[in-house]
């Protein structure tokens, strides 16, 4: 690919209560057998409104799958061995961002139309081009690149808001890096239309965060359905995702991540990190390293006062990590492609300043 010849496919969405009754139409050129593959939780939330939706279409359910319970090349293997996958025209990918980026490397092998149901709001996954895959014992392996996103995705706000709230809580402390990560990595990359988009689109990406985070976080608890709640979603889902399958590509700019995701891949070196903190909580505390990193301090002090209202880390303790522990996460940070995405050479001297500077920054608050 060059960048006077290249194909870039955007995301397209249905959200809303009713986001399902537009299935039948929305694929009706892409086949009728169709294998549903989901996390447990999330197929006993959305299968019997998908099933309530499909009934009265040609669409055919030949299978549903639980997708193996992590985003690993062994569950891709078992899925692709699956009978019901190999007789399927389409793959409906039902769940968080594991679930249906597993789905999502399913279907590119085996050259299957997939469709993306979300059932939380907790990262961009089922809008973009690209899988973060992890190995079995649940450190980071790797990012998996595909030409394009899932054909369509459906989000039903109903399902949505009555998923975890820590995981929509997350999803906003992953969402708050695309703007600062995006501008970072880009700053001083070749500038050409598809890369001025995504730097256009990122400029949106954080303010909603913090003009609905406090109110749709409210609403989230009580399940109620809100301007806020949805505009925070689509800004988790859609939102960061167009930025994504904009500033992605394999070989030639990856403009998508920075710091604050080389702080989250490093990190997962340590058994807390994948164990008992999540994605978006620990990639919002890299925010603060990223801004620490870029001496953005203006910008770090207005997170801050959001983190603080909102409970999302402010120092290495709220992960459970010590200051002992930063030289594991630095020694892992070279083998993420984060590494190379700023504007000057990265060193482990730089990073861990940008961390423990970070950390204590966090330990001044009140």
């Amino acid at each position: 690919m060059s960048k006077s010849d290249y194909t870039l496919v955007l995301p397209a969405y249905t959200v809303g209560a009713n986001a399902y009754d537009a299935i039948g139409k929305i694929t009706r050129p892409f086949g009728k057998k169709v294998v549903i593959i989901g996390g447990k939780t999330a197929l006993s939330k959305a299968q019997d409104a998908i099933l309530a939706a499909i009934k009265d279409t040609p669409l055919e359910v030949v299978g549903t799958l639980w997708y193996g319970g992590d985003a690993t090349f062994e569950n891709v293997d078992m899925l692709l061995a699956n009978p019901a996958v190999q007789q399927a025209d389409l793959i409906f990918a039902v769940g968080g961002g594991r679930a249906i980026d597993t789905c999502k490397v399913v279907a590119d092998k085996a050259n299957k139309a997939i469709f993306a149901f979300p059932t939380v709001s907790s990262n961009c996954a089922p809008v973009t081009a690209i899988s973060v895959m992890y190995k079995a014992d649940k450190s980071f392996a790797g990012y998996y690149y595909l030409d394009q996103p899932p054909v369509h995705t459906f989000i039903n706000m109903t399902i949505i808001a009555d998923s975890p709230y820590e995981l929509f809580w997350a999803g906003i402390g992953d969402a708050m890096s695309k703007e600062c990560e995006c501008e970072l990595s880009s700053r001083k990359g070749e500038m050409f239309h598809t890369v001025e988009v995504a730097r256009a689109l990122a400029t949106v990406c954080t303010k909603p965060l913090i003009a609905y985070g406090v109110k749709a976080l409210e609403d989230f608890k009580k399940k109620q359905v809100t301007f806020e709640l949805q505009q925070v979603v689509l800004d988790i889902i859609v939102s960061t995702g167009l930025v994504s399958n904009c500033a992605t590509d394999e070989t030639e700019y990856y403009y998508n991540s920075s710091v604050a995701h080389l702080f989250y891949n490093s990190s997962t070196v340590l058994p807390q990190s994948v164990e008992k903190h999540l994605h978006g909580e620990i990639v919002s505390f890299g925010v603060l390293v990223l801004l620490t990193y870029d001496k953005q301090f203006e910008q770090r002090d207005k997170l801050a006062a959001f983190y603080k209202k909102c409970g999302y880390p402010t120092k290495l303790s709220d992960l459970d990590i010590s200051v002992d522990e930063v030289d594991k996460i630095v020694a892992k940070g070279p083998d993420a492609r984060e590494w190379t995405c700023v504007p000057e050479p990265m060193t482990a001297e730089i990073f861990k300043k940008a961390i423990l500077d970070a950390n204590e920054f966090g330990e001044s608050l009140k």
